[in-house]
């Protein structure tokens, strides 16, 4: 993920949603506050989350809340939801997630 000041990196699990959401890259889209510990963004499709575990969510887990259908970047520890499925990690950036505003970029990152 990318913004103009920021690049984060996430590591997804093979969950059918987070192979879904890899689908949809690129992305470009608005990134916003939520409560005092996670950034969102909304996909523009739906994910399916019949094999995506329950997300245990702390600083840098990337997670989607199924009733909002939105994507949930963690800056900080939350810990469990019964909605809240786990996508993936940051592997690098983490720090840098809570200074996510305005317009990012979301694209597939090719290792080298």
């Amino acid at each position: 993920m990318k913004s103009k000041a920021y690049e984060i990196v996430y590591e997804l699990n093979e969950s059918k949603a987070a192979m879904q959401l890899y689908a949809q890259l690129p992305l470009t889209l608005e990134v916003k506050d939520f409560s005092t510990n996670e950034k969102t963004f909304y996909p523009p499709k739906t994910l399916d989350i019949k094999d995506a575990p329950l997300a245990n969510a702390e600083k840098g887990t990337l997670a989607y809340y199924a009733p909002w259908a939105d994507v949930v970047m963690f800056y900080d520890f939350y810990g469990k939801g019964s909605d809240l499925y786990a996508l993936g990690k940051v592997v690098s950036g983490k720090s840098d997630i809570e200074k996510l505003k305005g317009t990012i970029t979301i694209e597939v990152c090719q290792n080298s």
